[in-house]
């Protein structure tokens, strides 16, 4: 076999990182900063926010369930495609929208293709590389959603600046045409497996694969997604809670300015960039059990502090800790469900396990917008988003160890 100086799995991570920019990174996370000026535009109330952020997540849900079929018939490479053209014209609309029906319909379409590009693009992780370096890599990739943050936390600010309260129609415009050169991007260096390539996955391939020390029957199979999938509900329910909202509580109950929230959030994605890295890297160290419970830790820590309104040092703690644990999960999950299911079963059992991740974002944000227009204030919201990661990270202490633990 011809050796290269640069194995094409690290191609696949780079373009993978530019896929995560766009179909999350800039599709969901650059919503929180459009956000105070699209209410403010459109007068928009708190619930119908948190409507508008559920129906991304209603759309992603959908896209959850089609995606197994379709990674299938189209394989990952023309999917995550197709996923990144749907959001380019959704964002378009979006920027041309006048009302909140047409808002809610284009961004579920743009959560239906976020869907569509995330979940294929992750499975490719898994199939170009081994155990030891899938969780390095899966973090490597979901750092694209730090770069957007931080890309966001510096644009929408000035462009609100640059044209008042139609600045937001200038965000989603800028959106749209960037997600569309990514497509081309994806569509030209993205391959299904390393076979196409003449290669084999990167890393050395275990004496026994982590997923071979743990039985497999259909039953306890369907008892590990489960428990996996309880853990990534738990993720679903709260991050984008903090996600969505932390920039309208900074303006409208800390007194922020768009410009310092803008910066406090891109602190969010500064953080965030060493997120998955980070604790991806770690979580091949110590085990994927350890690693999901010390992320739901900190995240612990960040929700407590923001529902406690102790001043605005406590808050810059908090969106620092929330920076450095958010894209955690979803690497190490990525990771776990190879090592615990085995590489067969890892596409469709991600999908599966992200099913549960699905419905919990799309319950999280409408349930704490609801909460925030009842109380008027969104710190109930967060010190209930703290009690369920702390569940999470005792829950995450019962899975099954496997040989890197």
């Amino acid at each position: 076999m011809r050796k290269q100086s640069l194995h094409y799995g690290w191609i696949i991570v780079i373009t993978g990182f530019f896929v995560l920019f766009s179909c999350l990174g800039l599709a969901r996370y650059a919503y929180t900063m459009l956000l105070p000026a699209m209410q403010e535009g459109l007068g928009l109330s708190y619930d119908r926010m948190g409507f508008i952020g559920t129906a991304n997540f209603v759309g992603y849900l959908l896209a959850v369930i089609l995606s197994p079929h379709l990674i299938r018939r189209l394989r990952p490479r023309a999917l995550v495609g197709a996923g990144l053209f749907i959001i380019a014209v959704a964002m378009g609309g979006i920027a041309a929208s006048q009302g909140f029906a047409s808002i809610v319909v284009l961004y579920t379409l743009a959560g239906m293709g976020g869907g569509f590009a995330n979940i294929p693009m992750m499975a490719l992780v898994t199939y170009w590389f081994h155990s030891e370096k899938r969780g390095r890599a899966a973090g490597l990739v979901i750092a694209g959603n730090g770069a957007a943050i931080i890309f966001a936390g510096f644009v929408v600010p000035r462009l609100t600046a640059l044209f008042g309260l139609e600045g937001w129609r200038y965000g989603w415009s800028l959106l749209a045409l960037i997600t569309l050169c990514i497509t081309g991007f994806a569509a030209a260096l993205l391959r299904n497996d390393p076979a196409e390539k003449g290669l084999e996955p990167l890393g050395h391939p275990p004496r026994v694969s982590p997923s071979e020390l743990i039985p497999h029957d259909r039953r306890q199979n369907a008892r590990m997604m489960l428990r996996l999938g309880i853990l990534y509900l738990i993720f679903g329910a709260t991050f984008m809670v903090f996600g969505t909202f932390i920039v309208a509580t900074m303006v409208r109950e800390f007194g922020f300015s768009q410009e310092k929230a803008g910066l406090y959030w891109s602190w969010v994605g500064f953080f965030s960039v060493f997120s998955g890295v980070g604790f991806g890297a770690l979580s091949d160290r110590i085990g994927r059990k350890r690693g999901l419970a010390l992320v739901f830790i900190v995240q612990t820590v960040a929700y407590v502090m923001a529902g406690l309104k102790l001043g605005g040092i406590v808050l810059a703690v908090s969106v620092v800790l929330y920076g450095l644990a958010v894209f955690a999960i979803p690497a190490i999950m990525a990771a776990a469900v190879g090592d615990y299911l085995g590489l067969a079963r890892a596409a469709s059992a991600f999908a599966t396990v992200t099913l549960f991740f699905a419905f919990g974002q799309t319950i999280g944000p409408a349930t704490a917008g609801i909460i925030a227009r009842i109380t008027g204030t969104f710190t109930t919201a967060y010190l209930i988003a703290a009690a369920l990661t702390a569940t999470g990270a005792v829950l995450a202490l019962t899975l099954p160890s496997t040989n890197k633990t």
